[in-house]
């Protein structure tokens, strides 16, 4: 655990609390709709199929497919983050789509492909913050 975490740290918000708890149990919870069934990522207070307020926080099986991706080679203002790094969306099993990054695989587009299979993996980097990220499943 790094407790020299640079990068901006995200702020809970009674809507986005419930999530950031889960990944420091190592767990990745995503919202879904008690009306319609719809799961959907960002966390927010309403369904964003239906707009009902009926919501639920559920816990993933943290596999999914690798929607699309991009490898970054530019230094940004994140030290953390030392390029070259791949900045993944990943659409979850359960149907919500993230963006996180893609680790344990060469930075490299040829190595990687889209809806390759990936699983979450979780990053402690403080005391109080875990991070989602995914790597190609095995």
């Amino acid at each position: 655990m790094a407790d020299d975490y640079k990068a901006p740290r995200p702020t809970p918000t009674p809507d986005n609390a419930p999530f950031w708890e889960a990944l420091r149990k190592h767990e990745l919870h995503v919202q879904r709709c008690r009306d319609c069934g719809q799961a959907y990522f960002y966390p927010r207070n309403a369904c964003p199929g239906c707009l009902s307020g009926n919501v639920e926080w559920i816990k993933t099986s943290g596999r999914g497919r690798l929607h699309t991706f991009s490898v970054v080679h530019v230094t940004g203002r994140n030290p953390p983050l030392e390029p070259p790094y791949v900045l993944a969306m990943v659409e979850l099993e359960e149907g919500p789509k993230l963006l996180t990054n893609l680790v344990g695989v060469e930075p490299d587009p040829a190595k990687i492909r889209c809806d390759m299979a990936v699983v979450v993996e979780y990053a402690d980097v403080t005391a109080e913050l875990t991070l989602p990220r995914f790597r190609p499943a095995s």
